[in-house]
């Protein structure tokens, strides 16, 4: 919205500044984290208020769950959303088209999310709706985004796949990629889905995706930077970095609440809507595959639960304590503040190692 001011520019010279990305993206932060800072309390409350009991923990999860965590209130990926959504409409460029895909994905997987916390919480139970509902909506959203990104894109690139550590190599697989584009969209929300267990573990492995995609949404959008990093340029993604810089912002916001002991937890609401928005981002960027790198943790707490369910079908056995991984390592003893501190750790060094693949080509 802000961006109008920039034919103003003439006047008010001052108000070039909203030409540059790099400039928006820092007031999308900064407005992000106030908005969500200055109303999450009243949220809270009213979420509090409305849902009693709060969110139902596992009975057969860590007993120390059931005590200290019994009757938070969740949907707390409400304050993240609407900070996100605020500050999205504010500093963006509003004629991009990249913007509005990822904003319907982010918003139609947050209203998947709040309708299945919705029933957990009136229902006081840990499942909500059907799954397979549940991932035909998703599938739904999902594929309408990826039409819209490969009209958006044109050519050859808008049905290839990049690969990192391999510079000017494009598979075009045509309309397979409808398919590809539409299961790591689904597949990057249910796995920070699966990460968000413990206290603030999803939402700084979040944030720290969010700005490394940020980054590589700046410089593939950017044709000096893409062509000296021999990445592919997709022209108009680098907006999607303001929507990345919302994200940190209103992350942490939401983490000043949600870390330990949490006030309020993030619930499908927010944990679904920021990876599907990650998802997107990577396959708008042409960086899904780094993605899987970046976001390994969240790779791995999935992985985690298909593994486990898949052994205990075939053979009758667990392969760990407890499914998602994050609650094996708390039935071996780990504390929750020690397992969320070393899964950050993990989580930056991955980022890191996503990083260099921009340059190792």
């Amino acid at each position: 919205m802000l961006t109008w001011l920039v034919e103003l520019s003439g006047t008010v010279s001052a108000f070039n500044v909203f030409r540059y990305i790099t400039f928006r993206t820092g007031g999308a932060m900064l407005t992000a984290l106030l908005f969500v800072f200055l109303f999450g309390p009243t949220i809270i409350a009213a979420l509090r208020i409305r849902q009693g009991k709060g969110q139902p923990i596992r009975e057969d999860g860590p007993k120390s769950h059931i005590l200290s965590k019994k009757g938070t209130p969740t949907m707390g990926g409400l304050m993240i959303l609407s900070g996100l959504l605020v500050s999205t409409l504010l500093w963006a460029n509003p004629a991009n088209p990249y913007v509005w895909v990822v904003l319907f994905v982010t918003v139609g997987f947050g209203l998947v999310g709040f309708y299945d916390d919705y029933l957990k919480v009136t229902k006081q139970t840990h499942m909500g709706y059907s799954g397979k509902a549940r991932l035909a909506i998703e599938a739904a959203i999902a594929g309408v985004a990826v039409l819209a990104l490969m009209y958006v894109a044109k050519g050859p690139l808008a049905t290839s796949i990049s690969f990192p550590f391999v510079k000017d190599v494009l598979i075009n697989i045509g309309w397979v990629f409808l398919i590809f584009g539409t299961f790591v969209i689904i597949g990057a929300g249910n796995a920070v889905n699966l990460t968000d267990g413990l206290d603030g573990l999803a939402i700084v492995p979040v944030m720290i995706a969010a700005a490394t995609f940020g980054l590589i949404a700046y410089l593939s959008g950017n044709v000096i930077f893409a062509d000296y990093l021999q990445i592919q340029h997709v022209p108009g993604t680098g907006e999607l970095a303001v929507i990345m810089g919302a994200v940190v912002g209103a992350g942490l916001g939401f983490l000043w609440f949600n870390a330990p002991p949490a006030q309020i937890f993030m619930g499908d609401t927010g944990s679904l809507a920021l990876g599907g928005l990650l998802g997107t981002v990577a396959v708008a960027t042409k960086h899904e595959i780094v993605l899987a790198v970046v976001g390994g943790l969240f790779v791995l707490e999935a992985l985690s639960v298909i593994i486990q369910v898949t052994s205990f079908k075939l053979i009758g056995k667990r392969v760990f304590k407890m499914a998602p991984i994050h609650h094996h390592f708390e039935q071996l003893g780990w504390t929750e503040p020690q397992i969320v501190i070393r899964f950050w750790i993990i989580s930056v060094v991955l980022a890191l190692a996503g990083l260099a693949t921009l340059k190792l080509r």
